[in-house]
């Protein structure tokens, strides 16, 4: 059905540009980079034969498939970002395509010895004999989220080529700065014009998620006194120690390497610290809301206790709520889950219902007015080094968003 190699061609197009996002900038984009695939994806939907393709001041790139039935179908819609996590570089990716996978260890790098291992990473074992698509040990791939980029563009460009194939009015969007919290902030909904959507931004094949965390980041900023350490007895105020204090007053069981399923954490992604200022920036997650509220208020409270130690204010807190739990704007509206599991069903996928630990850009998009669904779109190790994609698992999702843009049309008739 979909051409494998040229899926292979799309995807490596796509993760050999730059397009790593910029949690600190308050532009929209964050980096001025991710303007180079947003342009290119521009162009590509309009060569595929897109119509009403556009591209906005905030490099949005929304796009139409038009209705090829003669009877009304809700129109549906397909999202997936293309900034890649600053948690690990995505400059220079170079991919490595690896045919016919033994299930053995896979030398990433020969000269550094970073192994991509089934003995630590199991879930390649799935994929024995199928076709890896991995990194050369120095970047991430970008699987996260540009391979959903792959299959929307795949699965758009195949109805084009398939008139026979019915469906109604399609939209997609690919957005920017997804991995830092910020991906549906500037969506236009109502330019969207979707009734729902999917986001292809998944990982292994089958995971169908209307579950994911409620989300929040928390800065910490602590202050401290320097003086001469020769002459410091009784004066100076190590800002390392007190954020040290902090630290270690969390739960320490409560981070990421610790839990799983619905569990919640804290998570503490930098430090930088001198003596006279040390700042700590946290991410908190819970897919409860009464639980994730009492994460905040467990930080807060920990700030005054740490304060109520002190002649003076020596630390503050700003804690800033990121997304929430999108399930409770899905449930009213569950058939759109249940046309992604027949999907699924129907092109022998088995579904893996289950929430996501993270976020993505259709939790913010379900409150926003446009339920949204996550689907796999195959990636695994997302945000490092040991990040790959199955090219088979990303055939098989682009023939996820056929199957669904069919069976709509079907079910409306």
């Amino acid at each position: 059905m979909i051409e494998k190699q040229h899926i292979i061609n799309r995807f490596v197009s796509y993760v050999t540009v730059d397009t790593e996002s910029d949690p600190e900038s308050n532009t929209t984009p964050s980096t001025n980079k991710q303007w180079d695939l947003a342009k290119e994806l521009t162009k590509e939907l309009k060569a595929i034969g897109m119509t009403n393709v556009q591209i906005d001041d905030n490099a949005y790139v929304m796009a139409t498939l038009p209705s090829n039935v003669d009877h009304d179908v809700p129109v549906i819609g397909f999202v997936s970002h293309f900034d890649t996590s600053p948690d690990f570089t995505g400059a220079n990716v170079k991919p490595q395509i690896i045919e016919d996978y033994d299930g053995k260890d896979i030398v990433l790098n020969k000269e550094e010895d970073i192994v991509l291992s089934p003995d630590y990473f199991e879930d390649l074992l799935q994929y024995k004999g199928q076709t890896l698509i991995t990194t050369d040990g120095n970047t991430l791939l970008g699987a996260d989220d540009k391979a959903g980029i792959t299959e929307i563009m795949s699965a758009m460009e195949y109805l084009l080529q398939h008139p026979e194939i019915k469906h109604g009015t399609i939209k997609v969007c690919f957005t920017p700065d997804e991995e830092i919290g910020r991906g549906a902030h500037k969506f236009d909904i109502n330019e969207f014009g979707a009734e729902w959507a999917y986001t292809m931004d998944g990982s292994q094949i089958g995971e169908l998620e209307y579950e994911n965390f409620n989300a929040a980041g928390a800065k910490i900023k602590v202050k401290g006194k320097i003086v001469h350490p020769g002459y410091a007895k009784g004066k100076m105020v190590n800002s390392m120690y007190i954020a040290q204090d902090f630290i270690n007053s969390l739960p320490r069981l409560e981070t990421p390497e610790h839990t799983e399923g619905r569990q919640g954490f804290f998570h503490l992604t930098q430090i930088n610290g001198k003596v006279e200022e040390t700042n700590l920036n946290y991410i908190i997650r819970d897919h409860d809301k009464t639980h994730f509220e009492a994460r905040k208020q467990m930080m807060l409270d920990l700030v005054e206790e740490i304060n109520s130690q002190h002649d003076k204010e020596v630390i503050e807190i700003e804690i800033k709520d990121q997304y929430f739990n999108m399930r409770e704007k899905v449930e009213p509206v569950m058939h759109i889950v249940d046309i992604a599991e027949e999907a699924m069903k129907e092109i022998g996928i088995k579904p893996l219902i289950k929430p996501i630990r993270g976020g993505t850009d259709g939790s913010q998009l379900s409150f926003m007015g446009l339920p949204c669904p996550n689907i796999f779109a195959g990636g695994h190790n997302f945000h490092g080094r040991y990040e790959y994609v199955p090219v088979e698992s990303m055939i098989k999702a682009t023939e996820v968003i056929v199957k669904i843009a069919e069976l709509t049309a079907k079910k409306y008739v």
